[in-house]
């Protein structure tokens, strides 16, 4: 086995403000979308925000599915991790995709556990050097 795992980094943009703030239809396209990448749910959870936005999560054998909300901007991330072979990812990407109504997204899709990349291949910070960047920036 080369890896471990795909975990797939999305931004929705220009998505339906409706959609995105509507508890029970993201809930509800959520589980779908897990459904639909052939994923078995194993729990749910999701809560809605005041004034708007919505956030949760389906843990899945194969890993989880995340969003996270911001109808006022047309905008919603999400993280689909999945292990193994079983679950297609892309699969609940285009599912999502399609129930927000998103018009562009950007991805990236990184692969999780593989021995056979080294340090440089991957773009890896250490801690010291994250500590510098969070001491210069932030």
């Amino acid at each position: 086995m080369d890896e471990l795992g795909q975990h797939i980094l999305i931004e929705y943009y220009e998505c339906d403000k409706i959609i995105l703030n509507d508890l029970a239809v993201v809930t509800k396209m959520m589980g779908e979308a897990a459904e639909a990448a052939g994923a078995e749910i194993i729990n749910s959870t999701f809560h809605q925000f005041s004034p708007q936005g919505v956030s949760g999560v389906v843990i899945i054998t194969e890993s989880h599915i995340t969003i996270h909300t911001w109808p006022e901007y047309g905008y919603a991330a999400v993280d689909i991790f999945t292990c193994g072979d079983y679950a297609t990812p892309w699969k609940a990407y285009r599912y999502i995709k399609k129930g927000i109504k998103s018009q562009k997204s950007f991805t990236r899709n990184i692969r999780r556990g593989n021995w056979n990349k080294t340090r440089e291949q991957f773009d890896v910070k250490n801690e010291v050097e994250l500590d510098e960047i969070k001491w210069n920036y932030g």
